[in-house]
């Protein structure tokens, strides 16, 4: 059984309120378990406004498949336009 995981730091610069920040974070959250089949979770900075740390596991059974996977993920998080990549970290383990 291979587990890879991405610890992932965002900045979320168009939030003026918690309230806003989770909203944008639950979309991008669901985009990413729709499209990678992932789980996501906020694990860091909750009550800092503009600023979130992602937490995102996958199983697999093939861990070139699982980094290649966590790779396009980081990839489709740059892209979200509501949130800007600050850094990442991907463990396979």
């Amino acid at each position: 059984m291979i587990v890879g995981t991405v610890e992932i730091r965002l900045s979320v610069r168009e939030a003026r309120s918690l309230k806003d920040k989770r909203r944008v974070l639950l979309s991008l959250k669901d985009r990413l378990r729709r499209s990678f089949n992932v789980s996501v979770a906020e694990v860091g900075n909750q009550d800092v406004i503009q600023s979130a740390i992602l937490g995102v596991a996958q199983v697999s059974n093939n861990g070139r498949y699982t980094n290649g996977s966590l790779d396009k993920l980081v990839d489709a998080v740059r892209r979200f336009p509501a949130v800007q990549l600050v850094d990442y970290s991907i463990q396979i383990l």
